[in-house]
């Protein structure tokens, strides 16, 4: 492509919209634009980074024989409802109605119009194994959308979902797609570790996640170098390896602590340690009020609880319940006298003389134990720290942040279940369908890349996916012997199947300089002064290495 007369444009400053570096470059670099909160135009330069990973993942998931398809994104909200999904999305799914006043949804993600199709052609266990895909938009009403194309409101996702007729048979497709999925990774030059994650919403029997390591990650992994243990944090299981305390028992006291409702307010005025005492918080669990009891220092794992009492729904209260199940204000909250289902994790059985609000307002107990109170069940209900051993082989562990840029589900029969998708075995009985199902984020992938290759003065991509693997730059577009270099060497390189961009702009050799390495393209070869000499200028973006090649030697490089 020539730049002259296309559309492309840079931006010397960074958009105050925008919080993390790789919306920041990919904005400046005119590759996508803000329509509105987590919704992006991808103009022609970001459009075309898109497609070559999209090309990437056809090409690795058409060689595992997962054929393509396209499914419809304005869907009857009715199919949810019948997978008993549409409780779980609740405002999570854009909702709208036809002049007919029937109700329709944007597809958040599309397992039960999957199971639709599989209907058409599985009857028997001899249609099976069949694997389906598609690369499509989904919309999904964030309550936050941040870090640009991280976490947006409609997005590019490529899901796949394999039918089979036993476990076994599952394992087999699993096999296929999470090798698919390591080389389609190693192909976009990411940064990634593979975890055992959540099954979520989802459901099924097991998650994994495609992890880029990345400061800004909003998961947090969990690491074991010696025995390879890697997990997201949210089922990561605490080890108990806490000795209980043989501190002599103490009278619990009341403790007057005006206009304290912290942890580290107590700490700042009081002198206590977070380690000594416990923070009591209000959860609903489908409904129902439920007090969690953990280590000051510690903080509660949702995820843990929500499996342990097999809720639905579960969510904090509000300052509100809080405040009305406890009596006093949010901070002041406490075990004792609470007339609530109370949950203690197990760091907590163990200690003695612990702090605890009394659930009235400016009041906290000291030398608190458990025979102070009524509780319900002792389990792990916090995320694991830095300071826990790997419960695995009990070393060390360590902790990093993530970009989760795909994921891949072991669903079971959950949905062939829910949706009647029923096959003849050999015996001629009737049983449900095994599924599972896989999926990518695009754009997610081009955020994660970009944030971990970067530099001051722009983004640095791996020649894969980048939107054009040389750039050659006209220094003086008013030297006609640059010129007529420039556009030789463009032409012969295209002739080579090298995809070329021209910058034969008007514009000041340092601008030009300037905007090649912000869009990141992986070569540069400057046509200057030496053109009547057949001399050019070639750099690579990850350097700074600037060598003078002749044309033929420019030539037999590439």
């Amino acid at each position: 492509m020539k730049l002259k007369n296309s559309y492309f444009f840079t931006k010397r400053e960074d958009s105050k919209d925008e919080e993390s570096v790789s919306a920041n470059l990919l904005v400046r670099s005119g590759m996508i634009k803000k329509a509105g909160s987590g919704i992006y135009y991808f103009l022609p330069m970001g459009h075309r980074v898109t497609k070559k990973i999209e090309k990437i993942v056809r090409e690795e998931m058409n060689a595992i024989d997962s054929q393509e398809l396209v499914m419809p994104q304005l869907l009857p909200e009715e199919v949810y409802i019948a997978s008993g999904r549409r409780e779980n999305f609740g405002n999570g799914m854009f909702s709208l109605k036809d002049r007919f006043n029937r109700s329709y949804v944007l597809g958040p993600t599309h397992e039960e119009m999957f199971v639709e199709a599989a209907k058409e052609v599985i009857k028997s266990h001899k249609d099976m194994p069949i694997s389906l895909y598609q690369m499509a938009n989904k919309y999904r009403d964030e309550p936050r959308s941040r870090y640009g194309l991280i976490r947006t409101r409609e997005f590019v996702m490529k899901d796949a979902y394999t039918f089979d007729k036993d476990e076994a048979g599952l394992a087999v497709a699993y096999d296929k797609m999470y090798e698919a999925y390591k080389k389609i990774f190693d192909r976009v030059g990411l940064d990634y570790k593979i975890v055992t994650a959540s099954c979520g919403v989802m459901g099924g029997t097991l998650s994994e996640e495609f992890q880029a390591v990345c400061d800004i990650g909003e998961d947090v992994l969990v690491l074991c170098d010696k025995c390879g243990l890697a997990t997201n944090i949210e089922v990561c299981e605490c080890v108990d390896n806490m000795e209980e305390s043989t501190e002599e028992y103490k009278e619990k006291e009341l403790l007057y602590t005006p206009m304290v409702g912290t942890i580290k307010d107590l700490e700042d005025n009081y002198n206590i340690k977070a380690e000594d005492t416990v923070k009591t918080l209000i959860y609903k669990a489908d409904g129902k009020f439920v007090a969690l009891m953990i280590r000051g220092d510690h903080e509660v794992n949702e995820e843990k609880v929500q499996k342990l009492l097999g809720a639905k729904e579960f969510e904090m209260a509000t300052i509100e319940e809080d405040e009305e199940v406890t009596g006093a204000k949010v901070g002041f909250a406490g075990p004792i006298d609470l007339d609530v289902k109370i949950i203690v994790d197990n760091v907590v059985s163990k200690m003695r003389n612990f702090l605890v609000g009394a659930n009235k307002t400016d009041y906290h107990y000291i030398n608190v134990n458990l025979s102070d109170f009524k509780y319900d069940m002792v389990a792990d209900i916090r995320n694991v720290t830095e300071n826990d051993v790997c419960p695995k082989c009990g070393a060390k562990l360590s902790f990093k942040k993530g970009i989760e840029v795909g994921n891949t589900f072991k669903l079971g029969t959950k949905y062939s279940e829910a949706m009647d998708l029923y096959f003849a075995d050999e015996d001629n009985k009737l049983k449900p369908v095994v599924m599972g199902c896989y999926g990518i984020g695009i754009a997610r992938i081009l955020a994660a890349v970009v944030e971990q290759n970067h530099d001051e003065n722009g983004m640095i991509l791996p020649k894969n996916i980048a939107p054009y693997e040389v750039s050659i730059v006209i220094a003086n577009v008013k030297d006609e012997e640059q010129v007529r270099l420039g556009n030789e060497l463009y032409d012969k390189l295209n002739e080579k199947g090298i995809e070329v961009l021209l910058d034969d702009r008007n514009e000041r050799a340092g601008v030009k300089f300037k905007d090649m390495d912000l869009i990141g393209i992986p070569v540069r070869v400057v046509v200057g002064k030496k053109a009547n000499e057949g001399i050019v200028e070639y750099k690579e973006r990850a350097n700074d290495t600037v060598e003078e090649l002749s044309i033929d030697e420019l030539l037999n490089r590439f």
